[in-house]
């Protein structure tokens, strides 16, 4: 569970992205501050994950102050920028202090659940392997190249975003091998519909499927071939 820090001082605004956030699985909203003085307190207390920081903030320092702190530091904490501020300078300062996404407001709630779900997904990428390949990582790195890639569709009766569900759980499953079972347990995804997916991800080569035979019926399970991933993307 990733645990995630607001830092907003409009309570609406704060309100909106913590409902947000509460329909994304694998967040765990840990805190709201509405200024840097509490951030800080909270940082300092609390498990904090990420950070969804608004740049105008109430006193002298700015949410750009905050992450500058935060740097210097040198605290485990990614943040993501929610901010009306767009100005290239803000952009360009925030950008070389790594954040991992800079969102506009006013902002959909798509461009919201795209900047977590990216998040999550490199998250548990980079936190699950000690070591990956160069396909893996530029599934990271390069973000803009994969979302303006040309979208293949998808069969009759799949959605992408369930695609993207399912692909994040066998992508963060600890064992290296799972059933349909497995993963519906982890989902609110049906096991009919899970079984539909693992067969369109074994079709295009993402995924193995072998037949196990023990005490009762035989049962299918599947391991992610990493290598194909790229093959995925224009799914999504």
């Amino acid at each position: 569970m990733i645990n995630v820090l607001i830092v907003e001082d409009d309570p609406m605004v704060a309100r909106f992205n913590q409902r947000y956030l509460e329909e994304m699985n694998g967040f765990h909203l840990i805190g709201i501050s509405n200024s840097i003085e509490d951030a800080l307190e909270k940082v300092s207390e609390l498990k904090v994950d990420l950070i969804l920081l608004d740049v105008y903030l109430p006193g002298k320092q700015t949410g750009m102050d905050l992450l500058e702190q935060i740097r210097r530091e040198q605290r485990e904490i990614d943040v993501i920028l929610i901010t009306a501020a767009s100005e290239v300078e803000n952009i360009q300062s925030a950008l070389r202090m790594g954040v991992v996404d800079y969102l506009i407001k006013p902002f959909e709630f798509e461009r919201f659940k795209k900047a977590l779900m990216s998040y999550r997904k490199s998250t548990h990428m980079l936190h699950k392997h000690a070591t990956i390949g160069q396909d893996e990582l530029d599934l990271l790195l390069l973000r803009e190249v994969q979302e303006n890639r040309e979208e293949i569709p998808l069969p009759k009766g799949l959605t992408r975003s369930t695609l993207a569900s399912v692909f994040q759980e066998l992508v963060s499953f600890e064992e290296e091998s799972f059933s349909t079972d497995d993963i519906a347990d982890v989902t609110s995804i049906s096991r009919v519909s899970i079984r539909k997916y693992l067969r369109f991800l074994k079709e295009i080569g993402v995924v193995d499927e072998t037949l196990v035979y023990g005490i009762g019926r035989p049962v299918f399970r599947y391991t992610l071939k990493r290598k194909n991933i790229p093959r995925i993307e224009s799914y999504l």
